[in-house]
């Protein structure tokens, strides 16, 4: 799942051909303490960087006639609007699955519990684990004991 965080990195700001100082100014958050996991969010994040920057109508700040690189002419500023709300939301990928009906397995399993018998299993490894090695060394007490359960003690 996809999700907005704190930032983009400085390799993601790089890869988009964004200085660091700059994107702060253009409304790009940054977080040099983020690191990257994988290339494929890079690419993603580099890509969202990239839409944005193409997006982004950037008025002069200083004199008007004469413009740097990447600032609006006199028309573009004209036809700006301003944007309310969440610039560039991330949309999640819709997963679909088609409907069916449940074969008769599926209708009998019970999640619930089978996932308590497999805590139990779990829980109980050790203990099993030592009965069987006192009934190998041991069968005599074994007999003994399994006698001794079936009657109730009465207080």
């Amino acid at each position: 799942k996809v999700r907005a965080g704190r930032g983009f990195t400085l390799q993601e700001l790089k890869a988009a051909g964004l200085n660091p100082r700059f994107a702060r100014t253009i409304g790009i958050s940054v977080d040099a303490r983020r690191r990257n996991k994988s290339i494929e969010s890079v690419q993603l994040n580099t890509q969202r960087l990239k839409e944005y920057k193409s997006k982004l109508i950037l008025f002069p700040v200083h004199n008007k006639k004469k413009l740097r690189a990447g600032e609006a002419t006199e028309e573009e500023r004209k036809v700006a609007t301003q944007l309310n709300g969440e610039v560039l939301p991330i949309h999640q990928p819709s997963i679909k699955t088609k409907a069916k009906v449940p074969s008769e397995e599926e209708t009998k399993f019970e999640a619930y519990v089978t996932l308590r018998k497999a805590r139990a299993d779990q829980r109980l490894v050790g203990i099993r684990a030592k009965r069987v090695k006192d009934a190998v060394e041991n069968p005599e007490d074994i007999a003994k004991a399994a006698s001794g359960k079936d009657k109730k003690a009465k207080k």
